[in-house]
């Protein structure tokens, strides 16, 4: 059911200003049919936390900084405040400074004071560079300030600085910050915020939605929560299921009245992977290359499969630790030291808050003593981390590149030799496993990626977790991980069979 309209005296949040920048129907349905709206998974809800807590570290750098405590049920009171606040010389900075100007609703993580009647407008992000969307947060808060009898001085961002190194003791708030300022191509003009706000009050005292066909905006700069409604389920042979195909293409065909792959014609330029998977798309018959009994043969013994778990905090937990450095705090290999020999599972899974590196390496050099090769799934994530433990612990450095020189990618592998139409036009290993090895699922699983061990591991060591919850997270975070090593081993398996009955052919 749709709300009825709204008076141009209501108010816009900030976020649904910039809500309304990204797609303004994404902001009429905020607005008027907000039970539309997908939950926030446990990733959103964890990313939110993480940025309020920057924030509150943020303002450690802003000593006497008094802050405007109010729910959104007292918003008047938080306007109330932020004045009495204003007029007070002596207060340097205040934050969650509230404002309201001709229905539009801000608060300023930080004011800092400047000069005798100036302030300084300072917006603080959790990310480490500046993005060109963030000049309409910037744009719109000076907007409603200057409305409001603010004057304010060249608004700033506060982000998180990659340079900065943890010594493992206090956060250096001076350090783990750097001010950046909008570049001057994208600052936004009064006159435009002006006129965005003016449309956006037109669309919200409409009575329907506006007719927004989907789009890249549906995911840039972020993913609408009403992407699920907007976007409804694509025929498997969609043209967005090429892989890595780019929007430029799509755009094309689409316009040459081509939206299944199959009909895409033979001379449209298109990669081989693209040109193989349109192949396997119409045939229904998997690829495999000639060239992959080659590869696969190459292998050498003892063979071990590996898979590394990690979070990435944004503010640095442990010494030697910049902001959103991945903390590795699992592993899992699985061993065979020669063809047809059994399965030897190793793991390890960080059980306290203590710093989990160099357990990590020590265990891990252990399992791996002696490796022919170890196989791994998109070679580039596991050879960072280990780049980064030599970094982080030096002595251990040389048994790390001993380590990282056995890397084998069966990604890259698959890439080069193997498609299938039900990857969809991806190569991960969620999508190809299904595809070879349809008996292994995650799907019965507690933890089912990376982002959820991540999470999983968190709650695991938070005191404040039941200790059942905390045995059932470790049984949950051990058996994914096995999971993905075991699935390698399974993987090679059929390609190996595979491949083998390719050679065999007349």
């Amino acid at each position: 059911m749709i709300g009825p309209p709204v008076s141009a005296q209501m108010n816009i949040s900030k976020s649904k200003f910039v809500a309304g920048i990204q797609c303004l129907k994404r902001l009429y349905l905020e607005v008027h049919q907000p039970e539309l709206a997908a939950e926030p998974d446990d990733a959103s809800k964890a990313a939110m936390a993480q940025g309020y807590q920057v924030g509150l570290v943020a303002q450690k750098a802003f000593p006497g900084g008094v802050t405007v405590e109010a729910g959104r049920e007292e918003l008047d009171r938080a306007i109330k405040t932020t004045r009495e606040l204003v007029a007070k010389s002596e207060v340097p900075a205040i934050f969650e400074a509230t404002f309201q100007h001709e229905g539009v609703l801000v608060r300023a993580d930080v004011l800092k004071r400047s000069g005798r009647s100036g302030h300084r407008l300072i917006e603080v992000k959790s990310a480490t560079r500046m993005k060109p969307y963030y000049a309409y947060d910037l744009a719109v808060q000076r907007h409603v300030l200057a409305g409001a009898g603010i004057d304010v001085k060249q608004p700033s961002l506060m982000l998180l600085n990659r340079k900065y190194v943890f010594d493992g003791k206090d956060l250096d708030v001076a350090q783990l910050f750097v001010t950046a300022e909008v570049n001057p191509e994208d600052v936004v003009s009064e006159d435009e915020i002006s006129d965005r706000l003016k449309e956006q009050f037109r669309i919200l005292n409409r009575n329907k939605p506006p007719d927004i066909k989907p789009g890249e905006q549906c995911k840039d700069p972020y993913r609408c929560e009403f992407y699920d409604h907007c976007n409804p389920e694509l025929p498997a042979d969609h043209l967005s299921f090429l892989p890595r195909v780019a929007a430029k293409k799509i755009r094309l065909l689409v316009a040459a009245g081509i939206i299944s792959i199959k009909k895409i014609p033979a001379k449209f330029p298109l990669s081989e992977n693209q040109r193989r998977a349109v192949d396997c798309v119409r045939s229904g018959k998997p690829f495999i290359s000639p060239e992959l009994r080659d590869e696969l043969d190459g292998l050498k013994y003892p063979l071990c499969f590996m898979d590394f778990e990690t979070v990435f905090p944004a503010l640095p937990l442990y010494a030697r630790m910049s902001p959103y450095d991945q903390i590795p705090f699992q592993w899992s290999v699985h061993r065979q030291e020669k063809p047809g020999a059994p399965l030897k599972h190793y793991e390890f899974l960080a059980e306290n808050d203590s710093d989990p590196r160099l357990p990590f390496v020590e265990s891990l050099r252990k399992a791996l003593a002696g490796a022919g090769n170890i196989v791994v799934y998109n070679k580039t994530f596991e050879d960072t981390r280990l780049k980064d433990l030599a970094r982080w612990l030096p002595k251990h450095a040389p048994d790390v590149e001993v380590i990282r020189g056995r890397l084998w990618d069966l990604y890259d592998v698959v890439r080069r030799n193997v498609y299938h139409s039900a990857f969809a036009g991806s190569f991960s290993l969620k999508t190809v496993l299904p595809a070879f090895v349809p008996e292994m699922t995650y799907e019965t699983l507690e933890v089912a990626d990376g982002t959820a061990a991540g999470l999983a591991w968190e709650r695991f060591l938070d005191p404040a977790t039941p200790p059942l919850e905390q045995s059932r997270l470790k049984l949950a975070l051990l058996e994914y991980c096995k999971q993905d090593t075991l699935a390698l081993v399974k993987l090679l398996e059929v390609l190996r069979e595979r491949a083998g009955s390719l050679k065999k052919r007349p």
